[in-house]
């Protein structure tokens, strides 16, 4: 990854009659600025960027606007820059902002990162010990309750072109975990997931799909409290490496959200001004290590 740097990198209050000379500014203060292009000069709105101070505690974070770019007002002083995008390699960058002055880092341009190498095709399944299914709930409107699955299997069979490849998860209905027994109790019940009519929750892939770099949809059938819809995991595949023993491992993350009433799982109750206990949905975030089934 490289940088195109254009024109003064610090100039005084952005130029007279320049666009950020109206910008006001405290008089502590100094204006830091950039735009991300890719390697065909087309800018990278995805990117997100991180602004750290000298002793690396984070001062700003955010997105591109449409053109790639971002303007942030910092303190005076010496700043590292990290620009991230998907598919791309990481930028970072140190640059001082002085009161009262524009630090313009110009066009940055990122370089496509190559995207990590896929696994053997072959028989896979999940470490339980190293993977984790949770979940995440609005609660009362405004705060969130968060919770896991502790009892679950899966396996994936890889093929030789991973778009052909095939996963099976069941996760024990009974083994959800949000720290309160006795919310954890209702949430087994009739109202909620009736573990004992629907003991396990089943996701069946039909077909994985890649969407650039080391993103890709996984999508299939969930059959949870007695009724099946399609879902697709949103998937960032992390690679293969090496355990402490040296055996081969295969980690991804993978997050979707799911809507109670489409799974007939109705029960809700309502506080003063009509604010819902709970909310009509759930995210799911899977983090999942495999190992070669042996």
């Amino acid at each position: 990854m490289f940088g195109r740097w254009l024109g003064n990198r610090t100039n005084r209050g952005g130029g007279a009659g320049g666009p950020l000379s109206a910008v006001p500014v405290p008089p502590s203060a100094g204006v830091l600025s950039c735009r991300v292009l890719d390697p065909v000069n087309e800018p990278v709105r995805h990117a997100e960027f991180a602004v750290s101070d000298a002793m690396g505690r984070k001062v700003v974070t955010g997105g591109m606007d449409p053109f790639g770019s971002f303007v942030a007002t910092v303190p005076a002083g010496d700043y590292r820059l990290a620009v991230s995008a998907e598919g791309f390699t990481p930028y970072r960058a140190n640059t001082t902002v002085g009161e009262s002055t524009h630090a313009s880092l110009g066009d940055v341009m990122l370089q496509v990162a190559h995207p990590p190498a896929l696994p053997d095709a072959g028989d896979w399944e999940i470490d339980p010990l190293h993977s984790s299914v949770g979940f995440t709930a609005r609660h009362i409107g405004l705060a969130r309750i968060h919770g896991r699955f502790n009892s679950f299997a899966g396996a994936i069979r890889m093929a030789d072109r991973m778009e052909n490849s095939a996963m099976h998860v069941v996760i024990d209905a009974a083994s959800i975990d949000t720290g309160v027994k006795m919310r954890d109790d209702h949430l087994r019940s009739g109202d909620f997931l009736d573990v004992e009519r629907f003991p396990t929750m089943e996701f069946y892939s039909d077909r994985f799909v890649h969407k650039g770099g080391s993103r890709w949809a996984v999508t299939g059938g969930l059959t949870l409290h007695g009724v099946t819809r399609t879902v697709t995991l949103d998937t960032e595949y992390l690679g293969v490496g090496r355990g402490l023993e040296g055996e081969t491992r295969v980690a991804c993350r993978a997050t979707t959200e799911l809507h109670r009433d489409d799974f007939t799982i109705t029960w809700q109750t309502m506080l003063a001004r009509g604010i819902a206990a709970i909310g009509p949905s759930i995210t799911i975030d899977l983090d999942i290590q495999v190992l070669p089934k042996g």
